[in-house]
């Protein structure tokens, strides 16, 4: 039986259930659950923890997870990214007191930074030259500068209002930038996984990168007259070709192409001036076989 683990709690956390549910999965109905069985799907869910992901799938205790990028650098573990999942954005970055002396990376030098993630911190200091004390924090890193026990931050940014209420502001690039990823462990000779278990993890990957594709385009329908079927699939050309059926109207086809989200509006606009009619977009819940996978 398959062994995944997604956050308990946190950002990740409902996003991430949400996305096992539009796959097909079983998700607890009480927060308070740890685990829970999919016996119809064989596969066990473990809700651990987002920093703790990276080291129980690592060590090979559980064969897949879901957990933020940055954690998974953070943690030092031996695993590796399988798929970016499309939630859960955000960018890693320094902040220092508004009205302070720390306006640029350089101005870190010999200042005190906490942080929840000083594997990263040391990281980025050691590679730019910049020699700080690093004091680790396990949450609320924010107000660690108001109460004098350090000089600036570095910590997950997203909309920056907590980093407002603090009087603090960005300085310097994004240290990195994380999304939700499906990770596993690094492959060894000495660690072969069960034929089984390489089965269920490919339908499983399968699933989800299912849901990440169907969430980044849109199904259009329109129907065109057939001697503007060569322009019309240059506007359209869907992921490797459009399908094309005849109406019982002469001379006319129906067309269905896959066009991303960004892009819908403006390649309906363009078909409607080259003259097709019935134009439609609907949503896509789940594809498989992207790209020539599956």
């Amino acid at each position: 039986m398959l062994r995944v683990a997604l956050p308990n709690k946190g950002t990740l956390a409902e996003p991430a259930a949400t996305m096992m549910r539009e796959a097909g999965y079983r998700q607890r109905s009480d927060s308070r659950d740890l685990s829970m069985q999919d016996d119809e799907n064989e596969i066990e869910f473990f809700y651990l923890r987002p920093k703790d992901i990276a080291t129980y799938v690592g060590s090979g205790d559980l064969h897949l997870g879901v957990t933020g990028a940055d954690l998974m650098e953070e943690s030092g573990s031996q695993v590796q990214t399988v798929l970016q999942l499309g939630f859960g954005q955000s960018k890693f970055r320094y902040a220092a007191p508004v009205d302070g002396d720390i306006h640029q990376l350089s101005d870190l030098e010999g200042k005190t930074i906490a942080t929840s993630y000083p594997r990263l911190v040391r990281s980025h200091l050691a590679r730019n030259r910049v020699r700080s004390e690093i004091v680790k924090l396990d949450g609320a890193v924010e107000i660690s500068v108001q109460l004098g026990l350090a000089d600036a931050i570095a910590d997950v940014v997203s909309s920056g209002r907590t980093l407002r209420q603090h009087n603090l502001q960005v300085i310097g690039d994004a240290i990195a930038q994380s999304e939700a990823t499906l990770i596993e462990r690094e492959p060894r000779p000495d660690r072969e996984e069960s034929v089984d278990v390489k089965a269920e993890k490919i339908v499983f990957i399968e699933r989800l990168r299912g849901v990440v594709y169907a969430r980044q385009y849109l199904m259009l329908d329109y129907d065109c007259r057939d001697e503007l079927l060569d322009r019309a699939k240059k506007i359209s050309p869907g992921l490797q070709a459009p399908t094309v059926s005849p109406l019982t109207d002469k001379g006319w086809s129906a067309v269905r192409s896959m066009v991303t989200k960004r892009e819908v509006n403006r390649v309906m606009d363009q078909l409607a001036q080259l003259g097709a009619r019935a134009i439609l977009a609907s949503e896509i819940r789940s594809c498989r076989a992207i790209d020539g996978r599956g």
